[in-house]
C-alpha cells in the first residue's frame, strides 16, 4: 500500500520544527511486575483500543475515520471503541460511524458510571436521527439495543485478555472514566488478573490527548472535568508501561476550517461528518487535537518531536507536572513548526476526501 506520505517529507517536516501528588506509576505493590523473557516481542501492526468522547467535539471523529483508513490500508487493526461520554445517543454515534465506514463488527462499550453531564461543545449527539428531505434515516445503524453494550471497563478486559501479550495500544481521546474503572477491575470470568495486572500483561504503550507541561501551571481540561477518575487513573496506570501524552497546544495550530470541511466531501451529503458540519454550529475554534494521537500511534515516534523521559504527577488541582528521569515511562510531543503542522493537516484531508 502506497504510505500517505514519504519518509522524506515527514523527517523535514520533523526538522523544521511521593505518592503525595498521584504520579503515573503504580504506588500499590498489589500485583507484581510480568516477566516477558520467554514471550516474543509483538511485531505487527498496532492493535487498537480507540477511547473518546464521542459527541462532542468534531476532531473525534476525524480521529475515528483516520483509524477506519489505516485499517484498510493494512496500518493497523481497529479492535474496538470506547465511549467515555455518558449516554446511548454518544454510542450510537460510534454505531453510524462504524456501519457508514463498513466496520459493523467493531465492539462499541459505553460509560454508565462517568462524568455527569460534561459541557458539550459541538452537539452531534443526534446523528443517529437526522433524516432525508422525505423523512427517511439518513444513516443506517447496526445496533438495535444500546442498554446491551457493556460497561466500558468491561470491553477493556475482553478486548486485552485475548491480545498477545504486551500488544495492544491504547488511544485515549478523551475522558480517563472507563480506564481508571479498567484499573480497578478484580479478575473474573474473563481473565483471572486484575485491571492494573491485565493493563501490564498485555499493553504495549497508551497514547491520551492531554496534559500541560512546560511553564504553564494550567489544570490539563479533561482530567479536571473528572479529577476523582484521573486520581485514580494517576495513581494506578503501571508504572512499566509506556505513556505518550499529546498537549492541547501540538495540535493547536492544525485546523480544519469547517468550510474546507464540507467542500472536501463533495460527492455527497449523505456523510455522517458532512451532515454535522452542514447541521451543527462547528464554528467554536475547532483544532485537529486528537488526531495527533493516532498519527503518532499508527506512524511511530519518527513524526514528532518528543520530550525526554521522565514522570508526570498530577496534583490536586488536576495540574500535571513533568520530572525528567531516564527511568521514567512518560513522554510528551512538543508542538511542530508550521510545515509540519500543514502536512498533518494535509494527511486529515486526504483521509477525509477518500471516498467510502
Amino acid at each position: 500500500m502506497k504510505a500517505w506520505l514519504s519518509k522524506q517529507i515527514w523527517l523535514l517536516a520533523v526538522l523544521m520544527t511521593t505518592c503525595g501528588a498521584l504520579s503515573l506509576m503504580s504506588c500499590s505493590n498489589e500485583d507484581s511486575p510480568v516477566s516477558n523473557e520467554e514471550e516474543p516481542a509483538y511485531a505487527g501492526v498496532p492493535l487498537i483500543i480507540f477511547d473518546t468522547d464521542l459527541g462532542s467535539s468534531t476532531d473525534d471523529l476525524f480521529a475515528l475515520e483516520m483509524l477506519y483508513r489505516y485499517e484498510e490500508e493494512g496500518r493497523c487493526k481497529l479492535l474496538g471503541i470506547v465511549v467515555d461520554r455518558e449516554g446511548e445517543d454518544c454510542a450510537a454515534v460510534a454505531d453510524v460511524m462504524n456501519t457508514y465506514f463498513g466496520r459493523p463488527d467493531v465492539p462499541i462499550a459505553l460509560e454508565r458510571n462517568g462524568i455527569k453531564n460534561p459541557h458539550v461543545w459541538i452537539d452531534y449527539q443526534s446523528l443517529h436521527t437526522y433524516t432525508t428531505d422525505d423523512g427517511q434515516p439518513m444513516f443506517r445503524r447496526t445496533l438495535n439495543d444500546y442498554s446491551s453494550l457493556p460497561d466500558g471497563w468491561q470491553l477493556y478486559r475482553r478486548l486485552l485478555a485475548s491480545q498477545p501479550d504486551h500488544s495492544v495500544t491504547i488511544c485515549s481521546v478523551g475522558f480517563v472514566t472507563s480506564l481508571a474503572a479498567l484499573l480497578t477491575s478484580p479478575g473474573d470470568s474473563i481473565s483471572p488478573l486484575g485491571g492494573m495486572e491485565l493493563v501490564r500483561r498485555k499493553v504495549k504503550r497508551l497514547y491520551v490527548m492531554g496534559g500541560v507541561f512546560g511553564n504553564s501551571e494550567e489544570p490539563d481540561y479533561n482530567f479536571r472535568q473528572g479529577l476523582s477518575f484521573a486520581r485514580v487513573f494517576f495513581s494506578r496506570w503501571p508504572k512499566d508501561v509506556d505513556v505518550v501524552f499529546s498537549p492541547m497546544e501540538v495540535g493547536q495550530d492544525v485546523e480544519y476550517a469547517p468550510e474546507q470541511v464540507i467542500s472536501d466531501i463533495s460527492w455527497t451529503d449523505a456523510h455522517p461528518v458532512k451532515q454535522i458540519y452542514l447541521r451543527c454550529n462547528c464554528y467554536t475554534g475547532q483544532k485537529m487535537w486528537d488526531p495527533m494521537v493516532i498519527v503518532h500511534a499508527v506512524e511511530g515516534d519518527e513524526v514528532f518531536s518528543l520530550s525526554e523521559r521522565g514522570d508526570v504527577v498530577l496534583t490536586s488541582q488536576g495540574q500535571t507536572i513533568f520530572t525528567p528521569s531516564a527511568a521514567g515511562n512518560s513522554r510528551y510531543q512538543l508542538p511542530g513548526s508550521a510545515a509540519w503542522g500543514a502536512a498533518i493537516l494535509e494527511e486529515i484531508r486526504r483521509i477525509n476526501m477518500t471516498h467510502q
